[in-house]
């Protein structure tokens, strides 16, 4: 399913890591950054929460929006029951909606929020989202305190939030259409080679798009997927040829590998994955190069594991989905 828009606009965004990010080739595109993964507080838990409200104060100042004439806040991470979204948005006391893709995350929120702002019926949003290595890694795999050697194919959760405030004032970002993904089942069943399991999910998102709005790859400066990293970026490019007969390689880059130097951070091993992957990259970077026009059309494709730790421990295969949003410099 994919929507085209009017008049939805970005008015800002922010970002906040943790030191991973920090060390990576970005960093100077990031609003703030830790040290550490405490971040003051006395879990981790606790620490994504803090990054969530770092992430909202920053987007607020930054867009010199007051709490009350923020329409609609809508957000999602990885934790049970969205937890550091929840208890990290709570101080705004807005109408609120809470919302669950895995990685797919941010992009599910644009596409909720840009598709009420062009159908009238609210003026502005705002979207965040937020993971922590951590919290992740305990709630999703092992314990961390186990200490389990990983394989190569592994992807590494980014620790960080992002928000994005979008609104139906003009500016120099447009939200110029999306696509709804579908649910894939490729028929994997190794939480360790994640960029597989969601590869297919991402390749039938593009096409579709390219179809749907009548489009080569070219038409984009750059398509970026989420977090497939260094193997399901491969395996991302050879399905497309393979099964829609459709080359990307030439303006194609995933965000999980963009988001760290793979070359000297080993521990990150195939590259960046959680919700908040692809929005450091796309609210910090992608958007810097917007503003300066050095691209001016941009497809973001996010993508996400739907799975649980309980299901794959009964031997079922994982499910993916992505979803895409178009962006265009006014």
């Amino acid at each position: 399913m994919t929507f085209t828009y009017k008049d939805v606009y970005i008015k800002d965004t922010s970002t906040v890591t943790g030191p991973y990010e920090k060390d990576g080739p970005l960093e100077k595109y990031f609003d703030k950054s830790y040290k550490d993964l405490y971040f003051g507080t006395d879990s981790w838990e606790k620490a994504e929460q803090k990054l969530v409200e770092d992430s909202i104060k920053i987007i607020l100042k930054k867009t010199k929006v007051a709490k009350d004439d923020i329409d609609l806040v809508i957000g999602g991470d990885l934790l049970n029951q969205i937890t550091a979204t929840t208890y990290g948005t709570s101080g705004i006391g807005k109408s609120y909606f809470g919302v669950y893709n895995a990685c797919a995350t941010s992009i599910e929120e644009i596409i909720i929020a840009a598709s009420l702002i062009d159908s009238k019926k609210i003026k502005n949003a705002l979207c965040t989202t937020s993971s922590h290595n951590m919290t992740s890694e305990k709630q999703f795999r092992n314990p961390t305190e186990y200490g389990a050697p990983k394989p190569k194919t592994a992807t590494f959760t980014a620790t960080g939030a992002a928000s994005i405030l979008l609104s139906e004032e003009k500016s120099k970002i447009k939200v110029e259409s999306s696509t709804i993904g579908k649910i894939i089942d490729y028929d994997q069943t190794d939480v360790n080679n994640m960029g597989a399991v969601m590869a297919p999910a991402a390749a039938y998102t593009i096409n579709k798009h390219l179809n749907d709005m009548k489009r080569d790859p070219d038409y984009y400066d750059l398509i970026l997927t989420g977090d497939l990293g260094i193997y399901g970026k491969n395996i991302l490019t050879e399905y497309m040829k393979e099964e829609y007969k459709i080359d990307i390689s030439d303006n194609y880059n995933d965000c999980g590998i963009m988001l760290y130097d793979l070359g000297k951070q080993e521990e990150v091993l195939a590259g960046g994955s959680g919700p908040v992957c692809s929005a450091l990259v796309n609210y910090s970077f992608i958007m810097d190069k917007l503003k300066n026009k050095e691209i001016k059309r941009v497809l973001l494709v996010a993508t996400g594991a739907l799975f649980s730790p309980t299901f794959v421990f009964q031997g079922q295969n994982i499910l993916s989905i992505a979803h895409a949003v178009s962006l265009e410099v006014e």
